[in-house]
């Protein structure tokens, strides 16, 4: 993970009550960091580090632009990224994920926070990743609606080419609604 040195935070070696990191994500990060989700972007990344006891509670705000693949054309579609999420540390034995809180071997003392910024950049993308309409890429679409099996059932003779027999069995099964 060296090309992820930077991202390493110091836990042990954390001297005050507080600290402030603030990253650029990039072509280069997103390309590095090798998620399959997207592999281009421009965000700010503010992280704050609060040590309270024995707990390191970081706080993560992000905001910027990832290119991501559009669901309907496969051109890149660029989406505005606004998130803030929270992490919880401890050190302890050996590394762990107990539900809300990450075990860090305390021999170690560091812990590398990359994964956990491509994560949070993924969970803040919408469930659907499509231009708005009429920017999608006019061939691909045009190349779908040919494809499509709605455009298909419009044809005369569909209906034979999408006939499945094992469905003839449910016009025989009858249900006693006394039960």
């Amino acid at each position: 993970m060296g090309r992820f040195n930077k991202y390493n935070v110091d836990l042990k070696g954390l001297k005050t009550a507080s600290l402030n990191l603030e990253f650029d994500l990039d072509n280069a990060f997103f390309g590095d960091i090798d998620g399959e989700e997207f592999q281009k972007g421009a965000v700010k990344a503010f992280v704050t580090v609060k040590k309270n006891r024995d707990v390191f509670d970081f706080h993560f705000a992000l905001k910027g632009t990832v290119v991501v693949p559009c669901d309907r054309c496969l051109d890149d579609l660029e989406i505005d990224v606004e998130t803030e999420n929270t992490l919880r540390v401890k050190l302890g034995d050996e590394y762990a994920d107990e539900g809300d809180i990450v075990v860090v071997p305390e021999q170690d003392g560091d812990l590398n926070i990359a994964w956990y910024l491509y994560e949070f950049i993924v969970l803040a993308l919408p469930m659907k990743r499509v231009h708005a309409p009429g920017k999608c890429n006019h061939e691909m679409t045009g190349r779908l609606k040919r494809h499509s099996a709605e455009n298909d059932s419009n044809d005369a003779g569909s209906e034979e080419q999408y006939y499945d027999p094992r469905w003839e069995g449910l016009k025989n099964i009858q249900i006693d609604e006394d039960n």
